[in-house]
């Protein structure tokens, strides 16, 4: 691995070099086609070059609504070439959800795909920072007052290297939402720096080599795919293979035409390719690693008996890089723990008070990063989020666990109100938020249902207003059309009331054991026949 010192740890800086040093490689494998170093590199100017000639400036917000893609990596990182921010949105969002992180993030341009444009269109009346869009694809947009360009636009820009000293380590390079807990999401602003130190931290704690090649089906609008598979073949002088999303019928025909080596399974991914048929091509593939969260104690035994793959892990947020990683070289005994820091980080576990809990004892996970430049620079214009983040220097998570005599960690349960559905992350507060606007629903309570494939299911309690009337079916399609589908509840249930302290804050441990205790009796929009669309 080529090391880079912290002032050198940007976007453009470490494409130039491995242009310099490497250009003829493979860099990017897409559907058949492969890209090297070189051509990546001169396919990023040309976009930075793009964007600059619409008029992006350094430090300007540039959201971006595109599905799995080269073209959506050329933008990612030509933006970053020029110091602006992208702001990858979730493709799932729609409606007051869409509205709110293109608003929320002050961006002046977006760049959509014509599979969302009609989405695009429905909120544009209400974004009028937004002054320019660019559109990939043959649907046609129009905002009165700012100016509408064909995305080839951004492909046309020449192939000049745009100054690299203009950029600095710690300028933010995306904002990146994550699931809010008593409030709405947060932007996480991320300098460059920071996937850098994951790609750094990925090749060294798994022995990644130039001969790798990582597979990445999840999105890139997602730091797994963009930090840990595009930024970590970076650093290891490997090769990406993107796919456009997660298939479990083609992913092993996948793997094997893309000559992967190493692929990274989120949440229900994991148990989906478990339960397959088993079949000859089990092994006929040659990949040796793959990174499986969560890790459950069976799951390395697991993967290694019916595919041959040894199993890795970490514990991470978007907030920070891997704070733990577990290896294949780790114990057989610590399967099922998130790792340990390798000198990455400090790790504390502490109880409501804030008072360290000593070993085997669970409690909220604190961290505090060895690596500079490797953090979080904070919140997006949420100056008071940010303060709360932090305690005394150290990066309160939200997430509870225990550390063992060995310095593992365990990873628990969430202290904060999250639901972790099939790889995201949905904000309990923004579920209920944007279900309380029903005009015939006076309050709401989401909390997660243990799902059938792994993490959470969303369920929504109601209660209704007097002299109104609502059916389950309808909580569930005024949900569809507002927020984005991973957050449409699959269960509802109507209450009369809910539990409340003397402080009026709702009990939501007693709803979710009530959800448990009579799950198979509760109305079910999969068991209706219900689909939502994506």
């Amino acid at each position: 691995m080529r090391d880079h010192a912290l002032h050198e740890r940007t976007i453009g800086r470490l494409l130039a070099e491995r242009a310099d040093r490497i250009p003829d490689r493979v860099y990017l494998r897409w559907q058949g086609r492969d890209w090297t170093y070189g051509e990546l590199e001169r396919m990023t100017n040309r976009y930075a070059n793009g964007f600059a000639a619409l008029g992006v400036r350094h430090g300007d917000p540039v959201a971006l609504m595109m599905e799995n893609s080269p073209e959506l990596l050329f933008a990612l990182w030509g933006l970053g070439k020029l110091g602006a921010v992208a702001v990858a949105l979730n493709t799932a969002a729609r409606g007051d959800m869409l509205h709110y992180f293109v608003a929320q993030s002050d961006a002046t341009c977006l760049v959509v795909d014509e599979a969302w444009v009609g989405r695009v269109q429905e909120v544009s009346a209400r974004l009028p920072k937004v002054t320019r869009y660019v559109v990939r694809g043959d649907a046609a947009l129009d905002v009165p007052g700012a100016r509408t360009v064909p995305f080839a636009h951004l492909d046309s820009g020449d192939e000049t290297r745009p100054p690299l000293e203009a950029v600095r380590h710690d300028d933010t390079q995306t904002i990146v939402y994550t699931s809010g807990t008593t409030g709405p999401s947060k932007g996480v602003m991320c300098p460059q720096s920071q996937g850098h130190g994951i790609g750094r931290a990925l090749t060294i704690d798994y022995g990644y080599t130039c001969d790798d090649v990582l597979y990445a089906c999840l999105p890139l609008f997602h730091v797994n795919a963009l930090w840990y598979s595009c930024h970590a073949a970076l650093w290891a002088d490997a090769t990406v293979a993107l796919s456009p999303r997660f298939s479990a019928t083609r992913f092993w025909d996948e793997i094997r035409e893309a000559r992967a080596t190493q692929f990274n399974s989120l949440g229900a991914m994991t148990n989906i390719l478990l339960q397959l048929p088993p079949g000859p091509g089990d092994r006929a593939h040659g990949v040796r690693q793959a990174m499986l969260v969560p890790m459950t104690k069976d799951l390395p035994a697991r993967f290694m008996a019916r595919y041959g793959i040894k199993a890795t892990s970490l514990f991470a947020m978007s907030e920070n890089y891997a704070v733990t990683t577990y290896v294949p070289d780790d114990r057989a005994d610590k399967a099922g723990s998130a790792g340990h820091p390798r000198d990455a980080s400090l790790l504390r576990i502490v109880d409501d008070d804030g008072r360290e809990l000593p070993a085997g004892e669970v409690g909220e996970i604190l961290m505090r990063p060895l690596q500079p430049g490797t953090m979080m620079k904070g919140y997006y214009a949420m100056p008071e989020a940010t303060e709360r983040a932090f305690v005394d220097g150290w990066f309160c998570t939200g997430d509870r666990g225990r550390v063992d005599a060995d310095g593992y960690l365990w990873f628990v349960d969430r202290k904060k109100e999250a639901i972790r559905r099939r790889g995201e992350n949905i904000s309990a507060y923004e579920v209920e938020l944007i279900l309380s606007s029903h005009p015939a629903i006076l309050e709401v309570a989401a909390v997660p249902v243990p799902s059938e494939l792994s993490e959470d299911e969303v369920m929504a309690y109601v209660v209704v207003r007097p002299g109104h009337a609502v059916t389950e079916a309808e909580v569930v399609r005024f949900a569809a059309g507002r927020m984005s589908y991973f957050m449409v509840p699959r269960f509802v249930a109507f209450i009369d009331a809910l539990p409340k302290t003397a402080t009026e804050k709702i009990e939501k441990y007693k709803l979710k054991q009530d959800a448990v205790a009579r799950r198979a009796s509760l109305w079910d929009r999969e068991r209706e026949g219900i689909v939502v669309s994506r």
